[in-house]
């Protein structure tokens, strides 16, 4: 499967914000935006033109992807599959995104990155309902258990994370099940649960052209 495997801090230079794709390392000064907020590049100094129309849309839509770390093909069938749905395209997008099972490992707190969590589960360290799934991209439903593998919870990296996690805070779909390193997906995904600087209309509009 493609992926992405270029420096990540250019992209959040790219996009002027934190998309939080080194874990901890975004939350310390180390970060590239508190010392460098300017686009990658030799002439990302001169980049001042204010974005509107296109430009504005694309570069909501390019935020979004980097947020969750996929590429464009995958994010096109996401668009395609929500626009099938009943209900508001750009809320359903997000909540397709948001019910990935990289994303929900991120979002209970077993890894301090959406990067982080897709490794995790790639190499198998992380079950649903007991079971072992190795595909980021499954679909978490309501009421499912997920949980970290028993020979991984001594993990460090998985340990330091799950005890951050409380700091950070979980979203109201996400409920700690227990205290051996297992989450409930209690309902599903709320649009005020989701990155309020997040414009989705906008990817609409983009994709609807």
């Amino acid at each position: 499967m493609a992926r992405y495997i270029g420096p990540v801090c250019r992209l959040c230079r790219r996009e002027g914000m934190k998309l939080f794709l080194k874990g901890e390392r975004c939350y310390t000064e180390k970060c590239a935006i508190e010392k460098r907020n300017l686009p990658p590049g030799q002439h990302g100094k001169l980049r001042k033109a204010k974005l509107v129309g296109y430009g504005l849309q694309l570069r909501e839509k390019q935020k979004v992807k980097r947020i969750y770390f996929i590429l464009e093909g995958q994010f096109r069938n996401y668009f395609e599959r929500a626009a099938r749905m009943k209900g508001i395209t750009g809320e359903n997008l997000l909540f397709l995104l948001e019910r990935r099972l990289d994303n929900a490992v991120y979002r209970a707190g077993f890894s301090t990155s959406r990067r982080q969590a897709r490794q995790l589960v790639n190499h198998g360290h992380v079950m649903v309902n007991g079971r072992k799934v190795d595909i980021p991209s499954y679909q978490v439903r309501a009421g499912e258990l997920i949980s970290i593998k028993e020979g991984s919870r001594k993990n460090p990296h998985i340990e330091s994370a799950w005890q951050t996690a409380s700091g950070r805070g979980r979203p109201s779909w996400i409920s700690q099940d227990g205290g051996d390193m297992s989450a409930r997906i209690s309902g599903l995904p709320a649009r005020e649960d989701i990155d309020r600087s997040i414009n989705e209309q906008l990817i609409v509009e983009l994709y609807s052209k």
